[in-house]
């Protein structure tokens, strides 16, 4: 019997070329080939399209109004397909609250458990907050001697408590005081009956039982001291039961209390069921999971509203340089002429402090940078300066200077924990929740492994924890280890975001179930690839079918099934290559992938490396994050990878302190920069360029050719047509950005953005100029016979033929050819790029410009999304920059690039905490024989590899 399979039969989305081919279910299948083969079209806009598409057929009315608008993908048939999950590589959560926890599902969880086995500590003594129930009570009470004699009473009301009047006085006061007292008596003999009529006869005070034969029975004036006597008992180990019922009647009938009085002693013992703290008597909200939550305003702390941040003075922008002492200026607005007053007092308080004004101010010791931000002895401190600045915001200039010195710092009153007082007063095993989240995912993993717990709480959380460890488990195995629980979502980079997704599905343990990755070894070290195939094939092994777009060789050959689109990019693409087991393709041979694999094409390292010359970049005492004030120099003129494992600290040294560094000693950042002693060197550059993978645009107006600077010279171009002329466009008209010759249905976006509530949005076709951007009138237009939507719709190599005459088009978008982007049509819009395709994109701009020299170019995972093929048209792109004069520094997992570099920083030897130092530098033979490298070991495997080959 035939294995059950997804079959596709004559798909011809995109570039696909009438593909048929099939996916077996409950397999892991790698789709492969050439950037702009159709990986994507297939898997993405094809097999998982039509997954979403058949599950909105399910859904509500409102959601199935968009069916007939939303587009069938271009196939004749896809039978047997499973509901379709797609996790893609780019990381679109903007939400400030999201954090790691809370995508991953931990959060819902960490908030049950607290709730309902966390204790409350009492803000003010500390002490465990406990409810006294009766069974508590009693089995404190039955701890007494046998034969001890009690009360179990409850108090008097104090509903008819009288309030004392004065007997002196007028005699109008005199009489209001006796209709006072008449009023009283009246309360207190109806309060009596009312206990009289619910069978209370007994009364407790100053030591005497009073029997209540009549409320007249009762003498006093007041219930002052007074208790109602509900039982008389002495310890007995049969007397618990009784007791239970009495302290029941107690709580019933006293408002929650109940007091205890031994017999013929002066001895009594209070107790209550209401939630509060027996020594101070303050009380507390009993815990419940709406009090965890920064998302719900019962929980959420009250100044920041939930964000763990607020607008008020931020530290780091009025001392931006810790490295400088407090005498030459550390403290920004004292440097002011205005204020420089302020930094003689402040100069006058250390001498008399003893604080050492001649040091960087970050090593002074943390009670001495606290005394001088608060102020002491008469000294206002930093705070107290912009206090008394407040009280003169009526002037101009000095909301203007304060407005400096503004920005988002952490909350004052939770410390950045989002939560409000009482939920950060309650515990689990000595951690609140606050902390818990501070943790990373491998120290809370051992925190839940290790944690100790009574029977009774055990019993209570232990489904919780089952689900907390687990979810925490499939965190560290998709390699984030080294991510806090309540780092922000929108701050993750789109593979760490990808494997975000990657484990909370692996969570739900759904079966049955299509999952469609987009390159999921993105931003991992080639040591943790085998985890996550290990992870992949966990999530087949349960029941579901895992169809992954990816390059990784280690991928590919871990699959059971291996599907090659190619053999070319864009128009040259589009058809099944090959499609078989893994050892089938390494041995057929027909395969462009194939051949890499085998070893017959190979990446080939330079066989003479560039020199170090006397240019350098330094940076001394970096320790932002993780980094352990480290000293790093990065050669200029040559190509420098900066490798190491995930979360060893690649990423914080150069965006946080390297670029970010650079960028504010040329006056050009006004964000945070990372924390460093001195960078030296920028002398010999002239300009710092970052190319990362964020979109080279936000909306469906910017594509390549507006980012590469052509569009305007193809706009100019028709508009110099007769046509054009005759009817009046200007190069305006031809423009989607602004009114005039766009279509103003869709402002020019081509789509329509319809919201479908609970589902991702959806984008529609706009009905009006049927996706063609521009009015008819201007699609009149046309040059050599094409009009503008012609020319955007298509490919670089195709423009490039037919602008072949007009040079300052064509040159430029030979550029985009010559780094891989041939197949890309010239009007894709920009929200449709991969990270890798938008950081080719800017590479391609910068290449363009011809301008280079002394220019460091930074550069963040540029492999990403490229084939083995594409990866040598990189590497001669990289060649043009450094032979033009630039320098090239690579955040890089690839080993084909790193074994090209001429100068390896290896940073580790872990992620988080074990990470942030220097493990080896030098050139790439220098690093595969370092023994603490994890990027040296796998990288001596693949030099060894190829010096086999040769």
């Amino acid at each position: 019997m035939p294995d059950e399979v997804i079959a596709v039969r004559g798909a011809r989305v995109h570039n696909l070329k009438n593909v048929t081919v099939e996916i077996p279910i409950n397999k892991l299948t790698v789709v492969t080939g050439v950037s702009g083969s159709g990986k994507s079209s297939l898997a993405f806009d094809t097999i998982y399209a039509e997954g979403q598409r058949r599950y909105v057929e399910s859904l509500s009315a409102y959601a199935r109004q968009f069916l007939e608008r939303m587009d069938k993908p271009e196939v004749d048939e896809v039978v047997g397909i499973c509901p379709a999950i797609s996790i893609r590589q780019k990381n679109s959560t903007r939400n400030p609250r999201s954090t790691v926890a809370t995508q991953t599902e931990i959060y819902d969880y960490l908030r049950l458990l607290f709730a309902r086995i966390g204790q409350t500590c009492c803000s003010n003594c500390g002490r465990v907050v406990t409810r006294d129930t009766p069974e508590s009570v009693a089995d404190s009470i039955l701890q007494l001697p046998d034969g001890t004699r009690f009360y179990v009473m409850f108090p008097a009301s104090p509903a008819a408590e009288e309030t004392s009047a004065s007997s002196n006085g007028s005699a109008k006061q005199k009489k209001r005081s006796r209709e006072q007292q008449a009023a009283q008596h009246t309360k207190i003999n109806a309060h009596l009956m009312s206990l009289m009529q619910r069978g209370f006869t007994r009364l407790f005070k100053n030591g005497s039982v009073i029997e209540l034969e009549t409320p007249d029975s009762f003498t006093g004036n007041s219930f002052a001291d007074t208790f109602v006597l509900v039982d008389r008992l002495a310890v007995r180990d049969d007397v618990r039961s009784r007791l239970v019922d009495s302290l029941e009647i107690c709580y019933q009938s006293g408002e929650g209390q109940a007091v205890i009085q031994l017999a013929g002693e002066n001895r009594r013992m209070s107790f209550s069921e209401g939630f509060e703290c027996k020594q101070c008597g303050i009380r507390f909200g009993a815990p419940e999971p709406r009090l965890f939550s920064f998302n719900n305003p019962f929980g959420a702390c009250p100044t920041c509203q939930g964000f763990g941040n607020t607008i008020g003075l931020d530290l780091d922008l009025v001392i931006p340089n810790r490295e400088l002492s407090l005498a030459a200026g550390a403290i920004d607005p004292w440097t002011k002429p205005q204020y420089d007053w302020a930094q003689k007092d402040l100069l006058k308080f250390c001498k008399q402090e003893g604080i050492a004004t001649n040091v960087p101010f970050r090593q002074l010791s943390r009670d001495q940078q606290r005394t001088i931000v608060k102020g002491r002895n008469g000294f206002d401190g930093i705070i107290g300066f912009f206090d008394w600045l407040e009280t003169k915001k009526y002037k101009l200039h000095v909301r203007v200077f304060l407005s400096k010195y503004r920005g988002y710092t952490v909350c004052p009153d939770c410390g950045g924990s989002r939560l409000r007082l009482e939920a950060r007063l309650v515990k689990v095993a000595g951690k609140t929740l606050p902390e818990v989240c501070a943790m990373t995912s491998a120290e809370a993993a051992e925190f839940f492994s290790d944690i100790k717990l009574s029977e009774e709480q055990l019993a209570v959380a232990e489904r919780l924890l089952y689900e907390i460890r687990s979810r925490l488990k499939f965190l560290n195995d998709v390699g984030l280890q080294y991510l806090s629980l309540d780092r922000l979502a929108s701050t993750l980079s789109g593979g760490e975001a990808q494997r975000i997704q990657l484990a909370t599905n692996l969570g739900a343990s759904l079966v049955g179930a299509l999952y469609v990755l987009d390159e999921p070894s993105i931003g991992l070290h080639p040591r943790d690839n085998d985890r996550l195939i290990r992870i992949l094939k966990d999530l087949r092994d349960i029941g579901n079918t895992v169809l992954v777009v990816e390059h990784e060789p280690e991928m590919m050959l871990a699959a059971d099934k291996v599907i090659d689109i190619g053999p070319g990019a864009g128009e040259l693409g589009g058809e099944v290559v090959f499609s078989g087991s893994p050892k089938e393709m390494v041995e057929s041979g027909q395969s462009l992938t194939g051949k890499y694999l085998r070893g017959e094409l190979e990446i080939k390292p330079p066989k003479n490396r560039r020199l170090l010359g006397p240019r350098a970049l330094t940076v001394k005492g970096a320790g932002e994050h993780n980094l352990k004030g480290i000293d790093v120099t990065i050669p200029l003129g040559i190509m420098v990878c900066i490798t190491g494992v995930s979360g060893s600290g690649k990423s914080t040294l150069v965006h946080d302190v390297i670029y970010a560094g650079l960028k504010k000693q040329r006056g050009e950042w006004t964000g945070k920069v990372g924390s460093f002693g001195k960078l030296e060197g920028s002398q010999f550059i002239d300009d710092v360029v970052l190319v990362d993978q964020s979109p080279i645009g936000r909306t469906p107006r910017s594509n390549p050719v507006t980012y590469i600077k052509v569009y305007d010279a193809i706009r100019d171009l028709f508009a110099s047509t007769r046509e054009a002329q005759a009817r009046g466009f200007d190069a305006s008209h031809f423009s989607f950005n602004v009114p005039g010759g766009r279509c103003e249905r869709c402002e020019g976006n081509g789509v329509e953005i319809k919201e479908m509530q609970f589902l991702a949005d959806v984008e529609l076709i706009c009905e009006e100029c049927k996706g063609m951007r521009f009015k008819s009138s201007l699609l009149e237009v046309k040059y050599k016979g094409r009009s503008i939507h012609d020319v955007l719709d298509m490919t670089v190599r195709e423009a490039m033929l037919f602008f072949s005459n007009i040079n300052r088009i064509a040159a430029r978008l030979r550029v985009l050819d010559d780094v891989g982007l041939g197949y890309l049509r010239l009007g894709q819009s920009a929200t449709t790029l991969s990270g890798g395709e938008a950081q080719r994109v800017k590479l391609a701009a910068y290449l363009s410009r011809r301008t280079s020299e002394r220019t460091l170019y930074i550069f963040d995972e540029p492999t990403t999304g490229l084939h083995f093929d594409d990866i040598n048209r990189l590497l001669a792109a990289f060649r043009q920059l450094i032979e033009a004069g630039g320098s090239i520094a690579i955040i890089e997992h690839n080993l084909d690039v790193i074994k090209s570099a001429d100068w390896i920083i290896d940073l580790g030897p872990e992620g988080g905490d074990e990470g942030g130092r220097v493990v080896a530098e030098g050139p790439p033979s220098v690093i595969a024989e370092s023994p603490a490298s994890h990027t040296g070991r796998y990288l001596a495997g693949a030099l060894k590899n190829y010096s086999q080959r040769e």
